[in-house]
């Protein structure tokens, strides 16, 4: 196996995380302060009562959902438009005729994409304690989670922006599955309080399992065992993997 091509990775990594720079306003401060207003509004309209979640107050207790929530949308729009512009601007073919294999692309747009989410992610959290008291029980297993779940997502937000021919559609995916699973994945409540017929229903929501196994590692409770969030984060990681690897031999929508 050829040696990976440093110099090109760090060339198209750069040049993402530069992207960040110019669009500060956006890609941080934009969403610091909706979580900052979730905070506000939730922590005060339902804090006032529900009191505490199983012995955690109830605004310590939606801290990893609100940071699961924006790692999920942040890792999808930053990898999707990351990978849709060159399509859009037909830079794309300067890309696939260089001498950069399809592995380098994707550590270079995937991981430029994974590491402003984590920035941002610890940036909220770090907000979040301004508002609330809180602690975090297991420190090396919350940034485990961080890291592949930003991973994750941002292969998925790759998948995507090779997929759209739109600007539109870059948003469908986020706007009107992610962020909704993402609400009613316990992001703001546990699926303990639901009937017995809607925990049910709640555990075939993916997201689920990233929002328990990361609020585990903040309070060491979950809604579902931490070693079955662990397990169906990485299968999702394998899946999105898989699905890259595809595109990329098969060509699908790189050269129209």
């Amino acid at each position: 196996m050829s040696r990976l091509n440093l110099h090109a990775i760090r060339a198209i990594y750069l040049f993402e995380m530069a992207r960040t720079r110019r669009t500060l306003m956006q890609s941080v401060i934009s969403p610091v302060i909706s979580t900052s207003l979730y905070f506000v509004v939730f922590g005060a309209a339902i804090g006032s009562r529900i009191q505490e979640i199983d012995g955690v107050s109830y605004g310590a207790f939606i801290v990893p959902g609100l940071i699961m929530l924006s790692l999920l949308t942040q890792s999808i729009s930053n990898a999707s438009f990351g990978i849709y512009f060159p399509k859009f601007s037909g830079t794309i073919y300067e890309l696939l005729s260089a001498p950069v294999s399809w592995v380098e692309i994707v550590l270079a747009y995937v991981g430029a994409a994974a590491s402003k989410s984590i920035v941002l992610g610890l940036i909220i959290l770090a907000t979040a304690g301004l508002f609330v008291p809180m602690r975090v029980a297991h420190p090396v297993w919350m940034l485990l989670f961080l890291v592949l779940t930003a991973v994750t997502f941002s292969l998925i937000g790759f998948i995507i922006g090779i997929w759209a021919d739109g600007f539109e559609k870059l948003q469908v995916v986020p706007l009107l599955i992610v962020t909704p699973l993402t609400f009613l994945g316990g992001s703001f409540y546990s699926i303990d309080m639901l009937p017995p017929f809607w925990q049910t229903v709640a555990l075939f929501n993916p997201v689920v399992y990233l929002i328990s196994g990361f609020r585990w590692s903040f309070y060491g409770m979950a809604d579902v065992p931490v070693a079955v969030s662990l397990g169906m984060t990485l299968a999702f990681l394998t899946i999105a993997l898989a699905t890259v690897i595809w595109i990329f031999r098969t060509g699908y929508r790189l050269r129209s």
